[in-house]
């Protein structure tokens, strides 16, 4: 094999010692086997989502002692990434003249506690059945979604199915702030009596500027990058979209990684 290959008799019997004994490799081999093994298994329990940033927090959440760049390192090597986030398109459907409550936000998306402010918002998915809608209410402080409904219907029922759900969540919700933009679903006369007769108070952003829900924004943004346009090319109707927010919600609050709240998961 040698006088085949232009390499040296030593260096083949070296290589093939090592193979034999990994042991005597140098340590730094040794490391780089260990922590490839642990970013292996980081990744593919985020269902290969997660990139550089958030692999190497959920090591050190493990408890393992590594620097960053061994993690980029290795993932460069081997083919692992994450998958990337693209910019979103504006869906609200507003009425500039219809009736809705005062902006009580302004752009300033901080709480001190759960269940101080909501964020709501739903996107678009398209299928091979029509048009699918999943609407989401996010708990600012913990980052966590407590409201979700996939629905094949743009309407007030759809937005009404998460307020439900995130009110039964907490039973009887005092002084919560729910902010959504001036979409027809949220500024209809049953949405807002449902928050007034559960105690929930109304912000009302501006119209077209995402900057005014810019959290909502940002989770439907994951949502359409981390399911919708990850998992499949061909969605065909609300059934596969519902399972799929189904695991992804869970996923989402019980495991993923979110800076804005120290690199934890919300529960």
């Amino acid at each position: 094999m040698c006088r085949v290959l232009p390499i040296a008799p030593s260096t083949y019997h070296r290589a093939k010692d090592l193979e034999i004994c990994p042991e005597k490799r140098s340590l730094r081999s040794q490391h780089d086997d260990y922590y490839l093994s642990e970013i292996k298994r980081i990744w593919q329990d985020s269902k290969c989502r997660y990139g550089v940033r958030k692999v190497w927090q959920q090591m050190k959440a493990d408890g393992l002692k590594v620097a960053r760049c061994i993690v980029e390192r290795l993932m460069k090597q081997y083919g692992l990434q994450g998958i990337w986030r693209g910019r979103g398109k504006i869906t609200t459907n507003s009425r500039d003249d219809q009736k809705r409550a005062d902006d009580l936000v302004n752009r300033n998306f901080n709480a001190h506690r759960p269940n101080q402010l909501w964020v709501a918002d739903f996107t678009y998915i398209k299928t091979l059945s029509g048009w699918v809608y999943t609407a989401f209410i996010i708990d600012v402080f913990a980052r966590a979604i407590v409201g979700w409904k996939v629905s094949n219907r743009m309407n007030t029922d759809m937005v009404m199915a998460a307020l439900d759900q995130a009110i039964a969540d907490i039973n009887h919700p005092k002084d919560v702030i729910h902010h959504s933009d001036r979409g027809v679903q949220y500024l209809s006369i049953r949405y807002t009596s449902r928050m007034t007769d559960s105690g929930v108070i109304a912000s009302v952003g501006t119209k077209g500027d995402s900057y005014d829900n810019a959290l909502a924004e940002t989770v439907n943004g994951l949502y359409k990058t981390e399911v919708i346009h990850y998992l499949k090319q061909n969605w065909t109707g609300v059934n596969d979209v519902e399972l799929a927010t189904l695991e992804w919600v869970d996923w989402f609050n019980k495991t993923r990684l979110h800076s804005k709240i120290g690199y934890v998961s919300p529960f």
